[in-house]
């Protein structure tokens, strides 16, 4: 005969007392879910606030690097038009000494071709002069001091070099959800593994 043989009476409190304790862990059970679905909710609206968040930053991140952009357009322009406004002066010099060139060659033509003798020797002197005037100006060496540097530059900034930087933020997972069930009611491996076989039981025997 095998040991552990229970009277009726044994039996049924034996199953008295185990249908109180599931009682028990049922309303346990009840009382949990509502509090699971409230932190549920308030993990939505948290991370819904993180992700405004993100949002807001990466929109002020951008519009920053709008204004800068504007700001770096704009200084390239800037230094456009006073280079191109000083290749203008200096195209307008030379086309000025060419033309005092090209006044002094004709009218020193003219001259040579209808002057007399006497006129010669009077004003030879003041057109060697200014012949002399004109070839002393350094053309090339006027241009080389005139004309704006070509130096002109960018450099990129390095944040985008960094592959493990994020430019928007960071995001930080810390601590966890808080306990739902408090140590005195919770159900441990070796309660789960009763409530398994009781429901195993109950399933067979409605069978």
């Amino acid at each position: 005969m095998p040991k552990n043989i229970y009277t009726l009476a044994a039996l049924r409190k034996l199953v008295v007392s185990d249908t109180e304790k599931v009682t028990n862990f049922l309303e346990m059970s009840e009382e949990v879910l509502p509090r699971l679905e409230k932190e549920k909710n308030d993990v939505i609206k948290h991370i819904a606030g993180i992700e405004a968040e993100i949002n807001t930053a990466a929109d002020n991140l951008i519009a920053a690097i709008q204004r800068d952009r504007v700001k770096l357009l704009s200084e390239v322009g800037s230094i456009r038009l006073k280079q191109l406004k000083q290749l203008d002066t200096v195209k307008q010099e030379v086309e000025q000494y060419m033309t005092a060139l090209e006044s002094f060659k004709i009218y020193s033509e003219t001259w040579l071709s209808s002057e007399t003798a006497c006129d010669v020797t009077r004003s030879a002197n003041s057109l060697h002069d200014r012949a002399d005037e004109l070839m002393k100006f350094d053309l090339i060496g006027h241009i080389d001091r005139s004309l704006p540097p070509a130096d002109v530059t960018f450099t990129s900034s390095t944040l985008l070099n960094r592959d493990d930087h994020n430019l928007v933020g960071t995001v930080t997972e810390e601590g966890k959800l808080k306990q739902m069930i408090e140590s005195k009611t919770q159900i441990t491996s070796k309660d789960w593994f009763i409530l398994s076989k009781i429901s195993s039981c109950t399933l067979n025997c409605n069978i």
